[in-house]
C-alpha cells in the first residue's frame, strides 16, 4: 500500500504527511525584522503565534483564523498548489506589517534541517518537555478533519496513523516513525528524534544569539503575564496599558479554549482542517498521566533523549526549562 499510494503521488513528493513540505521554508524571502516562531509539534506553537498576534495588533479579538495572520512555513493548502503560490502571498504582505511565520523546523545541515538561520530576523524558540509533547501529539493527529486526508489521497491509510492507546501509538508508531516512512528514512527515536531531540540540538548552539529568544513551555504556563511581557520586550513591541490589558485577556488559555474556532486552520480551505477543541485542548503542565504517559514509557523517552541529545545541558532544558544561564550538566 505504502509503494502504491507514493507511485500515485511522485509528482508531489514522497513525504510522511504530505499536507507537510518544510523545505518550502528555505525558498522564502525574508525581511529584516521578521519573526520565525520555532516550535516542536504540540508544544506551545498556536499559543505563541496567538501571543504574536496580539502584541501586533494591541489586541485583536475579531481575528478569524491564526493561520492566515501567522502563515506556517511548512504547510501547502491542497496537492496542486505551486510553491510560488505560498512564496508571493508572503512577498505581497505589505512592508508596513511585522511578519511572523510559524515553523516546526531547526537549522543546521542534516536531512530534516529546514529552518533558515538569519541576523536580521528574530526568533522565538519555545519547547516543551518531549514526555508532555509525545502524549499530546496522539489526539492532536486523531483531530485532523477526515476531508485534509481525503483531499491528499491519504484517506485509505488514515486508520494507520492513528492507535487506540497512547501506548500502542507510543511503541508502534511514535518509536518507528510514521506509517508512509520508509525504515531506512526513520531516525534512532524516530518521532521523538524527529520531533524534539534534533530541535534542540539544532537550536542550542544559537541560544545566546541576540535575536533568538528560548523560551520554556512550563514558564508560560507559571507566568502567563511575564512571559508576554518578556517576548513584547524582545520583540520590541511596546502596547499602551489598554492594549495590555486586552493582549493579556486575548492571550489567556481561557479566552483561546473559548473561541476555538480562531485556531483550528478554518479559512485556508472550504473546510475547516481541525476538528472542534482539537488544536487549544487542556494547556496543562505536568498531567501528561491524564493522556496515557506512563512511568515506564517516561523511561523510555528519557533513555532516547540520552542517545541522542549529547549537550546535557540542552537536554535538561528540554525537559524542565529554567533560566539558561542557571543550567547545569
Amino acid at each position: 500500500l505504502y509503494h502504491h499510494t507514493v507511485r500515485k503521488r511522485e509528482k508531489t513528493s514522497k513525504r510522511a504527511i504530505m499536507w507537510l513540505f518544510p523545505p518550502l521554508q528555505k525558498q522564502v524571502e525574508y525581511r529584516t525584522g521578521d519573526t520565525v516562531i520555532a516550535v516542536p509539534v504540540k508544544s506551545g506553537t498556536t499559543w505563541m503565534m496567538n501571543i504574536f498576534h496580539q502584541l501586533r495588533t494591541g489586541g485583536d479579538p475579531d481575528l478569524k483564523d491564526i493561520y492566515a495572520e501567522v502563515p506556517w512555513l511548512e504547510f501547502k493548502e491542497r496537492p496542486d498548489q505551486p510553491n510560488e503560490e505560498l512564496l508571493e502571498r508572503w512577498k505581497k504582505i505589505p512592508d508596513s506589517v511585522r511578519r511572523g511565520f510559524k515553523s516546526h523546523s531547526q537549522p543546521g545541515e542534516g536531512p530534516g534541517d529546514f529552518a533558515v538561520y538569519r541576523e536580521d530576523v528574530k526568533y522565538v524558540v519555545l519547547v516543551r518537555s518531549p514526555e508532555e509533547a509525545i502524549v499530546s501529539f496522539k489526539p492532536f493527529l486523531e483531530a485532523h478533519s477526515k476531508e485534509i486526508w481525503k483531499l491528499w489521497g491519504m484517506e485509505e491509510i488514515r486508520d494507520q496513523f492513528l492507535r487506540p492507546t497512547f501506548k500502542e501509538f507510543y511503541y508502534e508508531m511514535a518509536l518507528k516513525g510514521f506509517p508512509t516512512m520508509p525504515p531506512h528514512l526513520v531516525p534512532p527515536g524516530g518521532l521523538l528524534t524527529m520531533f524534539f531531540f534534533s530541535f534542540i540540538n539544532g537550536w542550542w548552539p544559537l541560544r545566546n544569539k541576540p535575536n533568538v529568544l528560548f523560551i520554556h513551555f512550563s514558564e508560560m504556563k507559571k507566568d502567563h503575564n511575564g512571559s508576554v511581557r518578556k517576548i513584547a520586550d524582545f520583540l520590541d513591541f511596546t502596547p499602551t496599558d489598554e492594549q495590555w490589558t486586552n493582549v493579556m485577556e486575548y492571550t489567556s488559555f481561557p479566552w483561546m479554549k473559548a473561541h476555538q474556532e480562531k485556531f483550528e486552520i478554518a479559512t485556508l480551505l472550504p473546510f475547516k482542517i481541525i476538528d472542534d477543541g482539537g488544536m487549544v485542548r487542556n494547556g496543562k503542565t505536568g498531567a501528561a498521566s491524564e493522556d496515557g504517559m506512563t512511568p515506564e514509557i517516561a523511561a523510555d523517552i528519557a533513555s532516547w533523549a540520552e542517545k541522542m541529545v549529547p549537550d546535557t545541558a540542552a537536554r535538561k532544558w528540554l525537559f524542565e526549562g529554567g533560566p539558561l544561564d542557571e543550567v547545569t550538566a
